[in-house]
């Protein structure tokens, strides 16, 4: 008991010294005041084990400035030695759970095979009902088959006489058709334009006209250009000037037979013989474009 109480005094004077009163000290180590008053007076029994006596009092020793290896070397006669009595318990205690662990995983594979093949034929069940539930009967399947052979065999004898009569009709269309193209062909008469003949001055270029006895001209404006058009004499055939787009100027110059046509900007405008729009084959700004009529032999 003396050692236990000179262990008890240490430690409170150690306590005292540093100014902790026992509930600063219950603050600091979190361990209960009841216990820390037990460790001043050598009460180990109201400790729950042996373990927490030697662990709350290294706690206690480090927070009054103290080495708990020292302290333990010192007092180690009066100090309860290693937890003897938990590792007991616990070696006592293991097995049980283990045991516990190992009957609940038995009972569980156990059981496991029994839900398996029960889940199983569930499967084979549903599987084996949905087959039949949409499986159809004998005699549905021999009514549908005679219905199909019957329809089958009664549209191929109608269908010959039809496909007979259609080639008869498509066969006399046919010549006929052959026939007004042929004509339409002998009947069209088209007029030819020559290539065009740049002249030496760079700006002028000269087309005859053939296969026609009519020579109509007309000028489209796509944009703000200069137009004109004379005869052979130099004679305003129409009023020149600037056209604006979407004017159209027209003359017939089948009386002339000739037709000379200036373009301020030509590419503002194409130019068209009997509907037959003319190609340019210079590529400049102002151009005169002459047209003659060639006359028939």
């Amino acid at each position: 008991m003396l050692w236990l109480t000179e262990l008890g005094t240490r430690l409170k004077e150690a306590r005292l010294s540093k100014g902790y009163s026992l509930d600063d000290l219950q603050e600091i180590t979190k361990i209960q005041k009841r216990y820390l008053v037990g460790i001043e007076e050598g009460n180990y029994s109201m400790m729950p084990g042996t373990f927490y006596v030697r662990a709350f009092i290294k706690q206690y020793a480090e927070a009054v400035g103290l080495d708990p290896d020292e302290i333990f070397e010192q007092y180690k006669h009066e100090i309860p030695s290693q937890q003897t009595e938990e590792v007991a318990q616990s070696f006592s205690q293991s097995p049980t759970r283990k045991r516990l662990k190992t009957t609940s995983t038995n009972k569980l594979m156990e059981s496991l095979p029994k839900y398996v093949v029960i889940l199983f034929i569930i499967i084979i069940i549903g599987v084996l009902w949905f087959f039949f539930s949409h499986r159809p009967s004998s005699e549905d399947e021999s009514v549908t088959e005679n219905g199909d052979s019957f329809e089958y065999e009664e549209t191929q004898l109608q269908t010959p006489p039809v496909k007979d009569n259609e080639e008869n009709e498509e066969a006399e269309e046919e010549p006929a058709a052959n026939e007004e193209e042929e004509n339409e062909e002998e009947e069209e008469t088209g007029q030819v334009i020559s290539a065009g003949e740049v002249q030496p001055d760079g700006v002028t270029t000269i087309y005859n006209l053939s296969g026609t006895d009519k020579m109509h001209i007309r000028v489209e404006v796509l944009g703000d250009t200069w137009v004109s058009i004379r005869d052979a004499n130099g004679n305003e055939q129409v009023q020149p000037g600037i056209y604006k787009q979407g004017d159209v100027v027209e003359h017939d110059s089948t009386a002339n037979g000739y037709a000379r046509i200036r373009l301020g900007f030509s590419n503002n405008a194409k130019v068209f013989v009997n509907d037959e729009e003319i190609k340019y084959v210079q590529n400049v700004t102002t151009q005169n474009i002459i047209i003659q009529l060639s006359e028939e032999q």
